[in-house]
């Protein structure tokens, strides 16, 4: 993927890892379901949900290059419409991160979220969404290191206030 980082498939002995990654945080699946994962077998059904097979979307483990630690989870797919939103048009795909504390601030999630939008462009896709916690103040920024343009607070997705980023392929 690049000299530092690995993308792969989540597996079953990730679990620990991910179960430590995402205990307490709530989180949104596919369908929209808020979860918070407390236990083991929480990570293990969070890994069976995270198994895409789709030649561009995924949900990937993050791992550094070097020695395959651990440092975060990538995704990059279609986006949760919030209730009563229209889906009459092409199908938002996002893409998000979340990094392990002990992996923040080294700029992986730039690196890792770069490496997949620019894959997904050369296959033809033209958009790429963002959609942050208004308070995220850390992931804004890396949408606007990858270059998206902040297109404001919407309610579109997930039922919940988010802040709105977009990056568009090159002509």
């Amino acid at each position: 993927m690049s000299d530092r980082l690995l993308l792969r498939p989540w597996r079953v002995d990730d679990a620990d890892f991910l179960l430590e990654l995402e205990s307490g945080r709530e989180n949104i699946g596919p369908t929209g379901v808020r979860t918070t994962m407390t236990t083991r077998e929480d990570a293990l059904a969070s890994i069976a949900r995270r198994a895409l097979d789709h030649p561009i979307h995924g949900v990937w483990a993050i791992t550094t290059a070097v020695d395959g630690k651990l440092v975060g989870n990538l995704l990059f797919k279609p986006v949760h419409l919030s209730a009563g939103e229209p889906s009459d048009g092409p199908e938002d795909v996002e893409i998000g991160w979340h990094l392990h504390p002990h992996a923040q601030g080294r700029g992986y999630a730039t690196e890792a979220a770069q490496v997949v939008i620019d894959d997904a462009f050369s296959r033809g896709l033209t958009k790429v969404i963002a959609v942050t916690d208004p308070g995220n103040h850390a992931s804004q920024a890396v949408c606007r290191r990858l270059g998206m343009r902040h297109l404001g607070r919407t309610m579109r997705y997930y039922d919940c206030p988010n802040e709105l980023f977009e990056k568009r392929a090159p002509v």
